[in-house]
């Protein structure tokens, strides 16, 4: 789920313009890079299945489809939950566009279900309430890395027989009642764009453990090529031949990439560490201020922090953020709910839908989070915070 051009900002000081979320690049990460230039492979190579193999140490074991994005990782994931004209899936609206139109572009209808009011997840008694005979997949989104409460939303999904698709885009590193994000769900989606928790520059994944889905997403991402003998139609053609049995398009995330993501996955603990740290300091800092709700964190959630949505009340969101703006501070409001988007609206989607969504967007403010944030740079976002409401 991309979200601003921001992220490739170089490093900030106090005189520079501060992004909301950047990319943090080490030595070894560009030395990983080089080794693949230098090699033989640049696409579908070693380098792709050491990735995935990487990945899935951070997933409890679950198997990974490495895909060139984040909304790549939800086509792929709906195609291979064999979603199609006639089915509906359930999903959030507080999440970046792509969730829902990736379903839509499979001919599915995306039926809305609202989202707590407090952490801006999937709602369990929204999602149950909106499950229908239809429902194939129920869509939930991580928001902001706080893992949703996958053990109740799959049993709902599997009671009604559907599946769940976890949007993790936000959350890889996270866990849930002990269990590691990328193990809690039917299909698991991953993004690797710049300001995530980690990137492959552009890249993402779909992982799951279950070995038709696997084979499904596996087949989708390389144009539904079937090579394997004992599966086609015509196996006889020659040493060459190949087949479609359903269509797929390229997905495939290089080689060059997948080396990338392997380096930055050594460091996803100490992104995760600092990105905490941040988010501490930022609760602590406006704990005094009446007029924001700082994010909640429920029992037995291990978020990774990818965004900090600072609630600011009192109608007062956008004056908060030309002043911050104003600061050279690059903060972002993460997100319009999505059937507010014209495509849905031209589809008869009309704003009302989602009470808790809308209220949430009316009110979310993300600030600067990522892990070269200095604490000089937090601690100008916290002074130019407190200044606007007259507290420092």
């Amino acid at each position: 789920m991309p979200e601003s051009n921001a992220a490739s900002a170089g490093k900030s000081t106090s005189a520079e313009f501060l992004p909301y979320g950047r990319q943090s690049i080490s030595e070894a990460d560009i030395e990983a890079v080089v080794s693949v230039l230098r090699g033989d492979w640049l696409t579908t190579g070693p380098a792709v299945a050491k990735f995935e193999a990487d990945l899935a140490e951070h997933t409890g074991g679950t198997p990974a489809v490495a895909v060139t994005s984040g909304t790549a990782a939800l086509h792929v994931a709906y195609a291979a939950a064999g979603i199609g004209e006639g089915d509906e899936v359930v999903a959030s609206p507080m999440t970046f566009v792509a969730t829902a139109a990736t379903a839509a572009l499979h001919g599915a209808k995306v039926v809305f279900a609202d989202v707590e009011p407090d952490t801006g997840n999937l709602s369990v008694d929204a999602a149950s309430a909106a499950i229908t005979s239809r429902t194939k997949v129920v869509a939930a989104v991580d928001y902001a890395g706080h893992p949703v409460e996958a053990d109740t939303l799959a049993k709902i999904a599997h009671d009604a027989g559907a599946l769940l698709l976890e949007d993790a885009a936000h959350s890889v590193g996270g866990s849930w009642q002990g269990r590691p994000v990328g193990s809690l769900a039917d299909l698991t989606t991953f993004s690797f764009f710049p300001t995530k928790n980690l990137t492959t520059a552009e890249g993402g994944a779909v992982v799951t453990g279950s070995e038709e889905l696997l084979r499904r997403a596996q087949a989708f991402r390389n144009h539904g090529l079937v090579r394997d003998k004992s599966r086609q139609r015509y196996p006889d053609e020659g040493a060459w031949h190949q087949e479609v049995h359903e269509f797929g398009l390229n997905y495939r995330l290089p080689d060059v990439l997948c080396a990338l993501g392997s380096s930055q996955l050594k460091r996803l603990t100490e992104f995760k560490l600092r990105r905490a740290e941040i988010h501490s300091r930022y609760n602590a800092a406006f704990a005094d201020v009446a007029g924001v709700l700082t994010p909640p964190r429920r029992e037995g959630a291990d978020p990774v922090w990818h965004l900090y949505p600072l609630r600011v009340l009192d109608g007062r969101r956008r004056a908060l953020f030309d002043h911050l703006r104003g600061l050279g501070i690059g903060v972002q409001v993460n997100y319009i709910p999505a059937y507010w988007h014209p495509v849905f609206e031209d589809l008869g989607y009309r704003r009302g839908l989602c009470p808790n969504a809308e209220a949430y967007y009316e009110q979310e403010l993300s600030l600067p989070l990522f892990p070269s944030l200095s604490d000089a740079d937090v601690d100008r976002v916290i002074d130019g915070v407190r200044e606007f409401f007259g507290l420092c």
